[in-house]
């Protein structure tokens, strides 16, 4: 399920420069240098009893194609059957505040509650009929995301001549709109030899329907004139029982067990200061993701997806207590958004 990387799939640091000056003079252990935000994970964490709050806003767009030939072939270049040939494009707007809070000298704690808006367009011909039609079907979705609750804490003093190494654990809820509950478009039953109609969603969810757990580790490394820094992280997601996919006429078709697959993930990329004020950097990252199950039993049609991406980011900071955050991505692989654009705006209060 795509949804279980959390859009997934493309992450932002939310460390800023004016964060890192505070935290060198309240704290007595070194802070880590400041980096133009591109992961998730940041770089500087909140000095103790200092609250930061960040809106943001990102935008992502993926296309794709898939011709599907249903038959078998008597001799090469000819196919005895049909052919489904499908187009989808998708448009993902989330906006979010997040809440960080210094704990102490090197811990801080995060509170995310995000409001998601979606759009999909489906250019497809009917499959098992012999239309040379394009049909289209537009859905969309919009509502709040699913809130996340966030701890790092830094591990090591650190040093020029040493990396510093922050460690993450991140709790998603599900206060998303659940994939399940949202009517699908199928009379009776979506799969199996008695289905009827497009099994595709009437409105699109806005959360993933799971509880997930991750853990990460970054680290970061000042090698005079730039500023090395990665990580990896592992995505837990917790398997649902009894559940039921709505579709078509208020009815319920059951689906057992479903166990979304866990997400591995790692990024890496430098970071150089243009100024006083301006950051910019370059990184890529990665997620494979394994394969969902239904009650023990892979999804037929699904296998371990891989999403890269490449990623630019800018940093600039306005005064003492806000800055300006920009970062691009581009999708390396064929499952991965093909456009990727983060704004955030850290608030010191």
């Amino acid at each position: 399920m795509r949804s279980v990387r959390w859009q997934t799939s493309a992450l932002v640091w939310m460390a800023c420069a004016a964060a890192q000056a505070q935290a060198q003079q309240q704290q007595g252990d070194a802070a880590p240098p400041a980096v133009a935000p591109l992961f998730e994970q940041p770089g500087v964490l909140t000095p103790r009893g200092k609250l930061v709050l960040e809106p943001s806003a990102q935008f992502g767009y993926s296309s794709s194609n898939r011709v599907v030939l249903v038959g078998y072939t008597i001799i090469p270049a000819l196919l005895i059957g049909l052919v489904d040939v499908r187009e989808i494009k998708r448009n993902t707007l989330t906006g979010a505040v997040s809440l960080r809070y210094g704990l102490g000298n090197r811990a801080e704690v995060e509170l995310k509650l995000p409001y998601v808006y979606r759009t999909d367009s489906t250019v497809s011909r009917e499959l098992f009929t012999g239309t040379g039609v394009d049909k289209v079907f537009e859905t969309s979705g919009k509502g709040v995301g699913d809130a996340e609750l966030a701890l790092r804490y830094q591990l090591n003093q650190g040093a020029p001549d040493r990396p510093y190494y922050v460690a993450g654990l991140r709790v998603k809820s599900r206060t998303g709109t659940d994939p399940f509950k949202v009517v699908t478009d199928c009379s009776k039953r979506c799969v199996g030899p008695n289905a009827t109609g497009t099994g595709l969603p009437l409105e699109l969810p806005t959360g993933s329907g799971f509880y997930a757990v991750q853990p990460s580790l970054t680290w970061l490394y000042a090698s005079d004139p730039a500023i090395l820094f990665g990580g990896v992280s592992y995505l837990v997601n917790f398997k649902r029982s009894n559940v039921n996919r709505k579709v078509l006429n208020g009815e319920w078709e059951p689906l057992g067990t479903v166990a979304p697959g866990d997400v591995a993930g790692f990024n890496f990329g430098m970071g150089l200061a243009l100024n006083d004020r301006a950051l910019i950097s370059f990184g890529y990252d990665h997620s494979s993701i394994a394969r969902t199950r239904q009650n023990g039993v892979p999804v037929p049609g699904s296998v371990r997806t891989q999403l890269g991406t490449l990623l630019m980011g800018l940093s600039y900071r306005l005064n003492d207590k806000r800055t300006v955050n920009i970062t691009v991505g581009a999708g390396l692989t064929r499952d991965t958004p093909d456009v990727q654009l983060s704004f955030r705006m850290p608030l010191s209060l």
